[in-house]
């Protein structure tokens, strides 16, 4: 899937889709975790991404799927070891998200202290919405975002309740990895995760944000 960068209009597709785990303190609670004292990096691979109007698809080897809304940043241009007072300027747009879970695979991961690649990367895992220019939106503290399930409120939160914000979340992505233009950050989700179920209609709305609506299917 190719994105557009709201500031260029340049269509790219994106290397790197950076997910931070645990970035809400009420989240983390539910999910009995606790607090990070530095950002919770995993990554998604490109194929996980599917645009507004699309299905998630269920696999059939979990049986525990569950929604996370989350604020999506865009990177504009590249950068490594950026400031954190120039983070924001890096960029480019934002979006809604989706960090779908395989929930019960996660947990089994966990157990047997393994990584949550599978749990987290399966095809289109990862919606995604239109992104609105990051001008438009100079401080993203002032978002809020949420999720209905078949029209049903299951999720909202402040972005400013986030435990590390967008600059602090870019400029330490970009002292592990070099940040290259269309590299999404999906920057955590507040408490309220739930499970999805086939047929389901997922809608994330935001704050000066472009609507994302998905449908769930069993495979």
């Amino acid at each position: 899937m190719k994105i557009r960068l709201p500031s260029s209009g340049l269509e790219v597709c994106p290397g790197k889709v950076l997910c931070i785990g645990r970035n809400y303190a009420a989240h983390a609670a539910e999910m009995q975790s606790d607090l990070p004292e530095s950002p919770v990096i995993f990554l998604k691979p490109s194929t996980a991404l599917v645009g507004d109007g699309g299905d998630v698809l269920l696999p059939s080897a979990s049986r525990e799927v569950h929604y996370e809304v989350e604020l999506v940043a865009a990177i504009g241009k590249p950068g490594k070891h950026i400031p954190v007072s120039d983070a924001l300027a890096y960029v480019d747009g934002y979006a809604l998200g989706i960090d779908v879970t395989a929930r019960d695979l996660q947990a089994r991961a966990k157990r047997g202290g393994l990584p949550w690649s599978v749990a987290k990367g399966f095809d289109t895992f990862a919606p995604l919405g239109a992104f609105t220019p990051a001008c438009d939106i100079p401080d993203p503290r002032r978002l809020r975002i949420a999720l209905h399930a078949n029209g049903v409120l299951r999720q909202q939160g402040a972005v400013a309740r986030m435990l590390f914000g967008v600059d602090e979340l870019v400029a330490y992505a970009s002292s592990i990895f070099t940040l290259l233009p269309g590299d999404l950050i999906y920057t955590g989700t507040p408490e309220g995760v739930g499970p999805v179920e086939d047929g389901d209609r997922l809608v994330a709305t935001g704050t000066d944000l472009q609507e994302l609506a998905v449908t769930a299917r069993r495979l």
